[in-house]
């Protein structure tokens, strides 16, 4: 035999070796990601997470194994805890995620799983930069299927959150120097009311915006309407006449009623046939 055709040969071979080892890897990653997938129906969360990084480092372009972890850090995370090792693990759920978009930049689960982790890492402590970074990636939830109700919601309870913060704010700050103190139910007074709707008036008109759309797409959406209601509250106190602040707290009033007539059928609706 010629070397060139030796040669020819243990190219061959060593070529058939690595295509073996690489389909024998994808089936073992295919074997830790039900492992994992097992671990963490059963709530062993930490042993899943084990499995799923095996089966990311055995086939990198195994998207549900990178999907699967990122959601398992996702879950480990607890909202308003400040240890370094929750921190860390709300942030290593971000990082998986954002691998998978990079892959795939459609991913819807990747991109509601990170809209989800920086809301809850917003609320405590208070972040409201984080806040609008979840807010971008609903957004982006919306530019790719804008017929999905949950991210509309979405906008429109972090819009609330900021604007219920600003008005608390402000509320204390001037009660701090004021010699009669205004009450939470109570109209601001005029340079407080301006300097609220400066602020947060262009983000209470997008959440009230984006929460009637949500209730557009699911007509029944009793979530949407309680924030819905919260936010007219707070689009009151930055009406400038009396008429049109009684208006919005009417329009509240309405959602509210509104509300219990749709849980009150939820209750009295038969269950679902199995």
């Amino acid at each position: 035999m010629r070397k060139s055709q030796k040669s020819c040969l243990l190219v061959l071979a060593v070529a058939l070796a690595a295509g073996l080892t690489a389909g024998c890897n994808k089936l073992k990653a295919r074997d830790m990601l039900n492992k994992g997938v097992q671990a963490y129906k059963n709530g062993q969360f930490d042993q899943a997470i084990e499995f799923f990084k095996q089966s990311k480092e055995l086939d990198p372009s195994l998207l549900n194994a990178r999907l699967y972890l990122a959601t398992a850090y996702a879950s480990q995370y607890i909202p308003g805890a400040p240890s370094e090792e929750n921190v860390r693990m709300g942030q290593q759920a971000i990082q998986e995620f954002q691998g998978v978009l990079k892959d795939d930049p459609k991913n819807l689960a990747a991109i509601d799983g990170i809209g989800s982790i920086l809301y809850n890492m917003g609320g405590t402590p208070y972040d409201p930069k984080k806040f609008e970074e979840s807010k971008n990636y609903h957004k982006m939830h919306i530019q790719l299927k804008p017929d999905d109700p949950e991210p509309y919601y979405w906008i429109g309870v972090i819009d609330w959150s900021l604007a219920y913060r600003g008005n608390k704010e402000l509320r204390v700050d001037y009660n701090a120097k004021a010699r009669k103190p205004v009450k939470d139910e109570d109209p601001m007074p005029p340079p407080v009311r301006d300097e609220f709707a400066g602020k947060y008036g262009a983000i209470i008109n997008e959440g009230i915006q984006n929460l009637h759309k949500a209730i557009e797409l699911r007509p029944d959406y009793d979530d949407a309407m309680a924030y819905l209601n919260l936010l007219y509250r707070q689009k009151a106190d930055t009406e400038t006449s009396a008429d049109a602040r009684n208006n919005d707290m009417r329009l509240a009033d309405e959602l509210v009623d509104k509300v219990k007539e749709i849980k009150q059928k939820k209750m009295e609706a038969p269950p679902p046939k199995q």
